[in-house]
């Protein structure tokens, strides 16, 4: 990690902090919250900062910081604290600070609360926000396969990638593009974090991850239904509620393939084995090759 880029988000974070607080009340040194990659996050005061992945397109990003700026999404996606700022050839993104989902049993994750958040996303449609950009999800899934390492456990999950169609199915709503427990805080209200594949796109995309956790046998089946039917229940437009597999098989066949090719990777870097829930996702990849023949591409 660059402490010089740590340090040059921090002063960007402290022109955000409070500055009416009593002298020494609020500690102005850097935190760093999360290091992915080369992502990273950290926290002053009330104030995150995440400076992004080098070479982030910056316009796509402003226009996805409208959309969370718009009074009209106030209550889904939490807002940014100002525009994009730089460190060096980094782009830094500027936040309020909230309350991660916190660890704990199926029974205790927010899994109603996050399908009213997404089904209040998906009812936004596209054209609401004139200049909102394609939805990265697809592009995320295919840049997971691209740089995974050769081996011969990549070749089966080349081969599931190979099953999947040339490009998404097209879409029209508004779609977070990389939805997980993990980007659900609380601030004033569960809100949408990392939105960084934000955009125009199929709302299934956003139900797909925990979809493809089901059908690896990761998540169970009760947390799965808590998921969906609170989304349904709240007008979510993603699938019907007579047969949500029709819009939700390709999706979550592909985060499967995503999943699996990141934790080869990840593997790699960081010179570990894959835990029992990666090795799940491996051999998912495998059914999916016994069951689906491969897509010829042009």
């Amino acid at each position: 990690m660059n402490p010089d880029l740590v340090e040059g988000m921090a002063e960007i974070a402290r022109t955000y902090v409070d500055n009416t607080a009593e002298p020494g009340s609020v500690p102005l040194e850097p935190v760093v919250l999360a290091v992915r990659g080369p992502v990273v996050v950290a926290r002053v005061g009330d104030v995150v900062v995440k400076a992004h992945e080098p070479g982030t397109p910056v316009e796509p990003l402003r226009a996805r910081l409208a959309v969370a700026a718009d009074h009209r999404t106030g209550d889904v996606l939490l807002p940014p604290l100002g525009p994009p700022a730089f460190v060096g050839d980094r782009v830094v993104t500027v936040w309020p600070f909230g309350t991660p989902v916190p660890q704990g049993e199926p029974e205790e994750l927010p899994m109603e609360a996050a399908g009213r958040v997404l089904a209040a996303l998906h009812r936004f449609p596209a054209a609401d926000f004139p200049g909102v950009p394609e939805s990265g999800a697809w592009s995320r899934m295919v840049r997971a396969v691209r740089e995974m390492p050769s081996s011969p456990v990549a070749d089966v999950v080349l081969r599931a990638f190979g099953t999947l169609p040339a490009a998404p199915r097209a879409g029209s709503a508004v779609i977070h593009g990389d939805w997980h427990l993990g980007q659900l805080l609380w601030r004033d209200g569960w809100r949408l974090i990392d939105l960084d594949d934000l955009g125009r796109g199929d709302p299934a995309w956003d139900l797909a991850r925990p979809a493809a956790l089901l059908l690896a046998g990761v998540l169970d089946p009760d947390t799965w239904a808590r998921l969906l039917d609170a989304y349904a229940a709240a007008g979510g437009t993603a699938v019907a509620p007579t047969d949500p597999w029709a819009a939700l098989e390709v999706p979550a066949r592909a985060l499967v393939v995503q999943m699996a090719a990141r934790a080869l990777t990840a593997a790699e870097r960081d010179g570990k084995r894959l835990d029992d829930a990666q090795d799940a996702l491996i051999e998912a990849c495998g059914r999916i090759v016994s069951t689906h023949e491969p897509v010829t591409r042009g």
